[in-house]
């Protein structure tokens, strides 16, 4: 999708996240790509009935616990599929609905509006705010990015 503005900031997706409760981030080429087709599970390439997406929505569980670093491990949980899937991959965000759930149960979504691209030095910042939990977090253990 051309014109689709690009956040710069942490802090902007936050924002975001505040204002649409039903905000996702998807890893792909972008909206325009999604535009004709949905996912596909990558161990049998069986059709999934919507897009693979994963909810910036805080869980009541996070309890007072600040947004942004919620959005932050949001972010830095996913990273490696920039580099998984391959060239042009990157993250977005938009609002949707919940068609149903896919193979690792990450919602599948049917795409309302796309929202921005989320910029690559979110990703770094979300790193760095998860980084800085070290001591207070576990390791999450995620294919190094390569």
């Amino acid at each position: 999708m051309t014109g689709m503005p690009t956040v710069a900031t942490l802090e902007e997706v936050t924002g975001l996240a505040r204002r649409h409760p039903r905000l996702f981030v998807r890893w792909s080429r972008g909206p325009g790509a999604d535009a004709a087709r949905s996912s596909s599970d990558d161990l049998t390439g069986v059709p999934l009935p919507g897009l693979s997406a994963n909810p910036l929505a805080v869980e009541p569980w996070w309890g007072d616990r600040p947004l942004g670093l919620w959005i932050a491990r949001r972010l830095y949980d996913y990273s490696h599929l920039e580099h998984e899937k391959g060239p042009g991959v990157r993250p977005w965000l938009l609002t949707g609905r919940v068609l149903g759930r896919g193979p690792d149960n990450e919602p599948l979504i049917a795409c309302d509006r796309a929202i921005a691209w989320v910029g690559s030095q979110v990703i770094e910042e979300a790193a760095q705010a998860v980084d800085k939990q070290n001591g207070e977090w576990g390791p999450l253990r995620r294919p190094a990015a390569g």
